[in-house]
């Protein structure tokens, strides 16, 4: 019970603390004048990527190396089968949205090189760092399209995805402050907290690290997808969930096995990798089909998943 206690408070601190970073962060920029396409492409993308990039560093500097590769592969299956099954219960969630088929094709190719490195059974630094260069590709097409358009590099969209910002100088350092201190905390409780709850199940960190943290950190995209189902728009779900891979793969196993050597556990390499390439599969059928997600599909996905983490276990 404590372990849980500890693995719920460290989750609960990564969250806060990670939308307390990004809001600040984005005050601040504004504040500097930056452009709302810059703070959009840069600072929300990888602020909201903050929780699992801490929780993988943290894990593979004490050599947990289960929980900081299943984190990744773990969220990205849940990104798919949760993240998009259960807000279709509320509404159905359309599954076209306009210029994605380039970042579907990043997202594909991410997938298939990373499985590729894993089938070694190790990500070393020159893994990382042609990850993290096929993510700065990435972006950098994302920011010389989004400058052509110049509703987005006037306006930006990014105030969609998070709260309201701070404007006094001293709640946008509070706010920081609070993200760079929480961030490390609430990674050493997950970490901590994931790892004695294998010990007393008798499990694998793997395992935790593919369900629990990995549902854990899937949070905020959840929330947003149930929101945004709730209030009638959820049309850029699909979109949100294929960014939400390519940082999980490009950002958080690019940085962190650039800056320590990754050892890759034999179940992901036989079993997680195949089901998270299944899934990456799936978000392209249905975005190449452009039929929205309904009640019965959002049913069976969420039955997918459930089979799945029950099978993991």
């Amino acid at each position: 019970m404590i372990s849980f206690l500890i693995l719920i408070a460290g989750l609960t601190l990564l969250l806060f603390a990670g939308d307390y970073l990004v809001r600040g962060a984005v005050a601040m920029a504004e504040k500097l004048g930056i452009s709302p396409l810059v703070i959009g492409l840069t600072i929300v993308a990888f602020g909201t990527s903050a929780p699992e990039l801490f929780v993988s560093l943290k894990a593979a500097f004490t050599g947990v190396y289960g929980i900081a590769i299943g984190n990744v592969v773990g969220s990205n299956i849940a990104n798919v089968l949760l993240v998009l099954g259960a807000p279709a219960l509320i509404a159905p969630i359309a599954c076209k949205e306009g210029g994605i088929g380039f970042s579907l094709l990043v997202m594909a190719i991410l997938t298939v090189i990373l499985m590729l490195m894993m089938g070694s059974g190790v990500l070393n630094h020159l893994d990382g760092l042609v990850l993290v260069a096929i993510l700065g590709t990435f972006l950098a097409w994302q920011f010389k399209t989004a400058r052509s358009d110049r509703a987005a590099a006037l306006g930006g969209d990014y105030h969609d995805e998070i709260d309201e910002v701070p404007t006094q100088n001293s709640r946008i350092a509070a706010y920081l402050l609070f993200g760079l201190i929480g961030l490390p905390i609430g990674a050493q409780l997950t970490v901590n907290g994931a790892v004695d709850i294998a010990r007393v199940f008798g499990v694998s960190e793997t395992v935790i690290g593919l369900t629990i943290v990995a549902i854990g950190t899937s949070l905020p995209e959840l929330v947003t997808t149930v929101m945004a189902a709730w209030r009638g728009s959820g049309a850029v779900a699909i979109g949100n969930v294929i960014g939400s891979n390519i940082f999980n793969i490009g950002a958080i196993l690019g940085i962190t096995s650039l800056l320590h050597p990754l050892l890759v556990p034999a179940h992901i390499v036989y079993i997680d990798m195949w089901i998270m390439a299944a899934t990456t599969a799936l978000v392209i059928l249905l975005a190449l089909w452009s039929r929205p997600i309904n009640k019965i599909g959002g049913t069976i996905m969420l039955a997918l998943f459930a089979t799945y983490v029950i099978s993991v276990f």
